[in-house]
């Protein structure tokens, strides 16, 4: 019995690995836009790394006027295939998973735009721990933006499009 939970399981994994694969590869075309286009101080990972990672200054942009709203296109588009392809959703989990991080895009651009009420959500704690760190100056110095708004409904649902193609039927 276990052996065959194992093997299912393991199989749904392999079904969706498209979905997933196409996930991360979108996040490598995002990741781009930071290490490339924007300078090193303007994005948490890249000033915090321990090794130089920013081509800031060594190359020429490459993504342009896209890059300021492609990473608010990648993020929920990256995450809803990523989600959906490691839990095996059928689409009603698509559904959800596409409306889950929808939200949570949504919710972090808004934050931007309602500072202090966002802010005072942000505990204490938060401060020394990475990446939950950057929390408050997030909120504090990001800016809200209708176009980062509509690249994330956009990304939202071009993934839910993408996850019903590549959906594959249990046997």
């Amino acid at each position: 019995m276990t052996n065959t939970a194992n093997r299912k399981t393991y199989s749904s994994i392999e079904m969706n690995k498209t979905q997933i694969l196409i996930g991360f590869a979108a996040l490598l075309l995002g990741t781009l836009v930071y290490i490339i286009d924007r300078p090193p101080g303007d994005t948490y990972f890249v000033s915090n790394s321990s090794i130089p990672i920013s081509l800031h200054s060594r190359l020429p942009s490459l993504f342009g006027a896209v890059g300021n709203s492609l990473p608010d296109f990648i993020h929920p588009f990256s995450f809803i295939l990523i989600t959906a392809g490691i839990l095996s959703c059928g689409k009603r989990g698509c559904i959800i998973t596409s409306l889950a991080w929808l939200v949570v895009d949504l919710g972090f651009e808004f934050g931007q735009k309602y500072k202090e009420f966002s802010l005072r959500f942000i505990p204490d704690w938060f401060e020394g721990i990475p990446f939950l760190e950057n929390s408050t100056n997030y909120f504090k110095l990001g800016t809200f933006d209708i176009l980062d708004v509509s690249a994330i409904i956009l990304g939202t649902v071009l993934a839910f499009i993408v996850l019903i193609i590549t959906i594959k039927k249990m046997p």
